[in-house]
């Protein structure tokens, strides 16, 4: 039997658990729920806090587990990432206050606050900066203000929070980070975690991909084709009407409305997209 660890809870928790669903396994349907066997797929899913996941994989008493590549590295867990699984983005930066015309040259003997203590201390020792590093449980950014920190690394969107807090960015990201799939570092993968790891590629790319058919006289088709080159190669089948081929591609979602355009001021009518919901490719 499989043994997934998935978030409990946050930002990783419910993308996760979508996912997994679209890859055509069970989910709960009550957030109290801890343990989940899904019978059907040979699979039992445990929920856990985010920061644990890395723990358990790494231990070897679960196979596999989501969780954010932030997390893994923090925790230290003999864990690996298999795959990034494309959500929960974010990324790490230097502030401190606004006016210190800090740079990454400077971090030597200073105090470095943040929630993230291994994500910090990793890069210092890669990098050989001696540095304190103070853990903070979270609201990092009054630290500086407080006068417990000379400097803080946390995870940035906007920077408003920083900017409220007068402080500033400084530097290049120490680290961007998104959800992975982990297991124990070193360990092979069996047959249940090959099958799980197909079926994840197979979401991400039905993600990231339309169906797209038109019809297109065929004079045209090698001009058309080239616009949608698809994956492999389109399907392109005659018409009943002569003179005529549909054709069948994949294309890349954030690109249809640009591609349909493309293909009616070349041609093409009947243009419809579809959306994926699973593939192998």
């Amino acid at each position: 039997m499989l043994r997934i660890a998935v978030p409990n809870k946050g930002s990783l928790s419910e993308p996760a658990s979508q996912m997994l669903v679209e890859a055509g396994y069970r989910q709960r349907t009550d957030s109290r729920e801890l343990v989940l066997l899904d019978a059907d797929n040979d699979t039992e899913f445990f929920f856990l806090r985010p920061r644990d996941i890395a723990v358990y994989v790494g231990s070897g008493q679960l196979d596999v587990g989501i969780t954010g590549e932030d997390l893994l590295l923090d925790s230290g867990a003999p864990a690996e990432a298999i795959m990034p699984l494309g959500f929960a983005g974010s990324t790490f930066r230097w502030a401190a206050m606004t006016g210190a015309a800090m740079s990454v040259d400077d971090l030597p003997g200073k105090r470095i606050a943040t929630a993230y203590p291994g994500v910090v201390e990793a890069y210092l020792r890669q990098r050989g900066i001696e540095a304190t590093v103070i853990r903070l449980d979270g609201a990092v950014e009054t630290s500086v203000r407080l006068g417990v920190a000379d400097v803080i690394a946390d995870v940035v969107s906007t920077g408003t929070t920083l900017r409220n807090a007068g402080l500033a960015i400084f530097g290049e990201p120490l680290l961007t980070s998104q959800a992975v799939l982990i297991q124990r570092a070193g360990a092979e993968q069996p047959p249940r975690v090959e099958q799980l790891v197909r079926r994840l590629q197979g979401v991400i790319i039905a993600r990231q991909y339309v169906l797209m058919d038109y019809d297109i006289p065929n004079e045209l088709v090698e001009k058309a084709v080239a616009i949608t080159p698809g994956i492999e190669s389109p399907t392109v089948s005659p018409l009943h009407e002569g003179g005529w081929s549909a054709v069948r591609s994949m294309v890349k979602r954030k690109e249809t409305n640009a591609v349909m355009d493309e293909l009616w001021e070349l041609g093409a009518r009947g243009i419809l997209v579809t959306t994926i919901h699973a593939c192998r490719l």
